[in-house]
């Protein structure tokens, strides 16, 4: 590594320091996401579905009913 020459680099002070304020932040000043994250999905359940699924559970219910009439009669 070569040391800089304090008469043509610019922010060095005299002995090859530099000087205060002239070094960048520790640390990015940027705060926040880079991009919107997916919304969260709803909790519970929607209306259709459930209806969908008790209108199958009677479906079966009916047909197993059926069957146990047809069995024994």
């Amino acid at each position: 590594m070569t040391t800089p020459e304090p008469g043509r680099t610019p922010g060095l002070a005299t002995g090859g320091r530099v000087s205060p304020g002239e070094t960048p932040p520790a640390e990015g000043s940027i705060s926040g996401i880079s991009h919107p994250e997916p919304p969260e999905p709803r909790k519970g359940w929607a209306a259709v579905p459930l209806v969908l699924i008790m209108g199958v559970v009677l479906l079966v219910a009916i047909g197993l009913i059926a069957m146990a009439v047809a069995l024994i009669g």
